[in-house]
């Protein structure tokens, strides 16, 4: 039953189904389906959007494969007040997006990696708030019926979203979303269905059709004239860097850190590198593990704990490859323009690969049946708190070969040490 909703879990996949009966329910009876009426008419051969709410209030990655989306916003309506609201932990990378009026600030529980937060009715009173704004178009790159009720709070007439979690009786126009494409592609298709009501023409505005995999964040020059002050310092100035993250963020995509170790610590030797070890605080027993299987004489700049997304952004940019799994960082490295190579395991690389055009995957064990499961916030039970048999049975080599590859690859295009 439901089997239209992309939700994994069975009981999950219920209760968001009998919820959108519900809301389909409440539509009919005049509770919805007067706001999306008024919304239609409001928006048809309408001049163009003066105020635009966007959320997306995932993790790091999410946002980050947003970025084409939201500037193909801005192209449509140039004139547009655009306001983001995102996760708290985003909001120093939302800051530095080119476009964005607003940004603001809300933490949804059910995305964050922490305990706690503010329950469900506290963020509707919050949400409230945004009615105020009289915004036109709403869009909500998550596909989600928690968001998309908060999303509707905004009141604005039109609100745009996937239906693949649920509520969709919560939007006007819905956009099918395809697991089978990138999650920056899906966006730009949320994008192309919204561009009539954004700018009152039938076109869809030009939207791009695929992610440009170019550069789509720019690091402060503060930061990375602090970036280059710290490896003169370190006496490594002179030295090609390659940056390492070897925390996969959740168990079930943690590829063992002493092989990240073994694989980076060779090249470097190789080439004369010295590397720059990433991670939050929560990242350090992988961290450590890593920087163990490391040759001695192999010069580290460790930033573990000590480096939040603006500064990372700067460190990752003077990279001349990143070494890393499917991660926020990873992401990060794609949207500053460095070349990523990322071990994959049961995450989709259809759905989240780097988006930089220098890249390489190395993808699971090609004999299990199950991978990629893309069951990362509830792994199956044999996965859970392990790491799961299509990351174990990835040997080293096969990642060596592909960042020797890409390195040798980054340093036809892109004279390795230099600063950009």
């Amino acid at each position: 039953m439901f089997d239209d909703l992309q939700i994994y879990d069975r009981r999950d996949r219920m209760l968001v189904g009998l919820a959108d009966v519900a809301l389909r329910a409440a539509a009919t009876l005049g509770g919805l389906a007067g706001l999306d009426a008024l919304g239609q008419r409001r928006r048809r051969g309408s001049t163009p959007a003066r105020r635009v709410l966007l959320l997306r209030l995932e993790r790091i990655g999410d946002l980050l494969m947003a970025l084409d989306a939201i500037a193909a916003v801005r192209r449509l309506v140039p004139e547009a007040e655009i306001d983001l609201v995102v996760g708290s932990w985003n909001e120093p990378l939302a800051r530095l997006i080119p476009g964005v009026s607003t940004v603001s600030t809300l933490d949804a529980p059910w995305l964050a990696r922490e305990e706690g937060g503010p329950g469900f009715a506290s963020l509707l009173q919050r949400a409230a708030a945004w009615a105020s704004r009289h915004y036109d178009v709403a869009i909500n790159f998550e596909g989600d019926i928690r968001s998309h009720l908060l999303m509707a709070r905004s009141r604005a007439p039109v609100r745009v979203g996937f239906d693949m979690a649920g509520g969709g009786p919560l939007l006007t126009h819905r956009v099918a979303f395809d697991p089978t494409r990138h999650t920056a592609w899906n966006c730009l298709r949320l994008v192309r269905a919204a561009a009539p009501l954004l700018t009152g023409r039938t076109s869809d505005g030009d939207v791009p059709d695929q992610p440009s995999m170019r550069p789509t964040l720019a690091p402060p020059a503060e930061a990375l004239e602090h970036v280059d002050r710290v490896l003169r310092d370190r006496g490594v100035a002179d030295r090609p860097l390659v940056g390492l993250h070897a925390g996969g963020g959740r168990a079930v995509k943690q590829w063992p850190p002493e092989r990240f170790g073994a694989v980076v610590g060779r090249l470097a030797s190789d080439v004369g590198a010295a590397v720059v070890l990433t991670g939050g605080p929560g990242d350090r027993p992988m961290a450590d593990a890593a920087r163990r299987a490391l040759p001695g004489a192999v010069p580290v700049v460790d930033l573990v704990g000590d480096a939040d997304l603006v500064s990372l952004a700067a460190w990752l940019a003077r990279c001349t490859i990143v070494v890393t799994g499917d991660t926020g960082p990873m992401h990060l490295a794609a949207a500053v323009g460095t070349p990523v190579a990322a071990v994959f395991g049961p995450s989709d690389e259809r759905r989240y690969a780097p988006l930089v055009i220098s890249h390489r995957i190395v993808a699971r064990r090609d004999d299990l049946p199950c991978a990629p499961c893309n069951k990362i916030r509830l792994p199956p039970a044999p996965c859970r708190n392990v790491t799961p048999a299509c990351l174990d049975g990835l040997p080293a080599d096969r990642l060596h070969d592909a960042v020797r590859s890409l390195w040798d690859e980054a340093g036809r295009a892109r004279r390795p040490g230099a600063r950009s």
